[in-house]
Parts: C-alpha cells; sequence; structure tokens
C-alpha cells in the first residue's frame, strides 16, 4: 500500500514502530535539544527563584519543568504517529500527533492553575527580604533562550509538518513570555521591598500567560479529532485548483479534515459525458496531483467522477 506524501505500510503487529524518515530524525533532533536546555534551565530558575526569595521565578521554573513532559510525550509519541498505514489504520496514525497535542495543551493549563493557586494562596505572607539578583539574571536569561528555542523548534515544525511539534514550540515561548512578569517582578520588589506583594502578581501573570498558551495548542487539537473541516477559504483554494485543471467542467460536494498540519480532501468533479474510464480516471489524477502539489496543506485527496449535467448535491464544504 502506498500511502500520501510517499509513506509505505509493513505490517508489524498492532502498534507499529514508525520509519526513520528526515521529518522524524528532524522531530527528534530539536526535541532532544529542547529537553535538555529545559533540564539546566528550570533547575536554574527554581534554585535561582528559591535562594533569591521570588515567587514568580521559582513558579516560571515549575512551568519549564511542565516542558519536560511534554518534550517526552513528543519523543514517544512520534515512534507511532510515523508509523505507516496498515490494515487497522488505512489513513495512517496521525491522530496520535493530535491526541499528543491536546495531552501538551492539558499539561500546560494544569501547570497553570497550579501556579496560579499557589500565588494567590501565599499572598499573605509576608517576605522578609527582597528577591536577589540571582533571580532577576535567571529569568532574564530565560527569555532569551526560551525565544531561541521557540524559533528553531517552530522552524523544524514547518519542515516536519509537524503539529505536535509546533505546540511544543509555542510552549517554549509561553516560558519565555511567561519569565517577563516574572523578572519585572522580581525586579520591581527587589528595587521597592514594600511592595513583595508584585511578586505574587507576576506569577498571577504568568499563570494568564500559559493559559493563553494552553488554549491556542488545545482547541485546534480538539476540533481536529472531531473531524472539523478545514474552513471555507480552503475549499474556495481546492475549488480554484480543481477548475483550472483540464477536462474539469465543475467541483462540488468538497469535503476536508485536517490531519495534523494537513489536510485531507474528498470531493466531486464533473467532466464531459461522452470520455472513456481511462480519460475521466486521468482527469482525476491530474486533481489529485495538482492539489497535492498546490493545495493549501494537502495531503490526501479523493476524487469522484461525474458526468456533466448531474445534479449537485451540496456545496463547498459541506
Amino acid at each position: 500500500m502506498v500511502s500520501p506524501r510517499g509513506w509505505f505500510a509493513i505490517n508489524s503487529g498492532p502498534w507499529e514502530i514508525g520509519i526513520d524518515t528526515q521529518e522524524t530524525r528532524t522531530i527528534k533532533r530539536i526535541t532532544w535539544i529542547g529537553l535538555a536546555i529545559n533540564v539546566v534551565l528550570s533547575g536554574f530558575k527554581i534554585a535561582a527563584g528559591t535562594l533569591g526569595g521570588s515567587q514568580a521565578v521559582a513558579a516560571d521554573g515549575v512551568h519549564s519543568l511542565s516542558d519536560l513532559v511534554t518534550d517526552l510525550a513528543v519523543l514517544i509519541g512520534v515512534r507511532y504517529w510515523s508509523a505507516p498505514p496498515d490494515e487497522s489504520h488505512p489513513y495512517g496514525h496521525r491522530r496520535i500527533e493530535t491526541v499528543v497535542t491536546f495531552f501538551i495543551g492539558l499539561a500546560l493549563a494544569a501547570a497553570a492553575l497550579g501556579i496560579g493557586y499557589n500565588a494567590v494562596a501565599t499572598i499573605p505572607e509576608s517576605h522578609s527580604r527582597p528577591p536577589g539578583l540571582i533571580a532577576v539574571a535567571a529569568a532574564v536569561a530565560s527569555i532569551i533562550i526560551k525565544e531561541g528555542l521557540y524559533h528553531a523548534t517552530r522552524i523544524a515544525g514547518k519542515r516536519a509538518r509537524s503539529s505536535a511539534l509546533m505546540a511544543n514550540a509555542w510552549h517554549h515561548r509561553s516560558d519565555g513570555l511567561s519569565s517577563i512578569p516574572a523578572a519585572l517582578a522580581a525586579g520591581l520588589t527587589r528595587l521597592f521591598p514594600d511592595w513583595y506583594f508584585l511578586d505574587h502578581v507576576g506569577a498571577v501573570i504568568v499563570t494568564v500567560f500559559i493559559l493563553q498558551a494552553a488554549w491556542r495548542i488545545a482547541w485546534p487539537a480538539l476540533k481536529e479529532l472531531s473531524d472539523a473541516g478545514a474552513g471555507r477559504e480552503t475549499c474556495e483554494r481546492i475549488r480554484e485548483i480543481c477548475l483550472a485543471t483540464d477536462g474539469v467542467l465543475e467541483v462540488h460536494k468538497i469535503r476536508t479534515r485536517r490531519q495534523g498540519l494537513g489536510v485531507q480532501v474528498d470531493l466531486h468533479v464533473q467532466v464531459q459525458d461522452d470520455l472513456t474510464v481511462r480519460e475521466g480516471h486521468e482527469i482525476a489524477s491530474s486533481v489529485k496531483h495538482a492539489l497535492l502539489d498546490k493545495g493549501p496543506d494537502v495531503i490526501d485527496v479523493v476524487t469522484h467522477v461525474e458526468p456533466a449535467g448531474e445534479v449537485k448535491e451540496g456545496d463547498l464544504c459541506e
């Protein structure tokens, strides 16, 4: 069996191990780099926040620690979602990637709620001393390092067409963004010790940043798991490409669903009613290849051929 984008099937049991392609190697390489950075950075921020007396920076370190969980989820998940199609999964295993992406969103949300609760619950506690310079330095270092890791992971995610890797990139960026209020809180509290509550406010702001990132990651994944369509703009582009193909008179009943960063397409095209079966098949093949080459991240196409004059049932993205 030949699958979209050149995958091929190997029946190796109920849980196939993915083929070691360039895409999977890219995913593993950048994720291992991120994991190593997160181990060092989370330990540094937790230690700096504890020793430097900054709850916001320590909370930010916990956020970095949650990145380790999502890094491991990607490293384990890629072994399964990259497996080729088989008899029980004829469309492949990419939904596993969607589940991993959704898990990353939930992990972020859980970390955010924990940080926010701790920040609010400890507001009555007074600080014995202002945050030390080490706490401020740790937060600033996190901003720079995690923004760089975000860009590197995002580039790798686009190259590998991986929604889970793109989600992990946003996780890195949310960690860097959350370090901004942590650094400001630690710095201002150091300058104005009586404003110790700013450290708690900074931790709450960190929570908001993380929850926003969690929503941006989890909601699209949840829509994908429910087989939501790709949207009218995508369908219009698909229709334009089909109509530009020689032999296609009309196109309708365009149905789409997302799979990772790609789109699966099912549509009907109308052709001259006096064509042979072979000629109709060649037009259908041309439509498929045109969409795979020029379409909006199209990864698979099923084309139904109809004679001209048939009554159209349905419209775009039914």
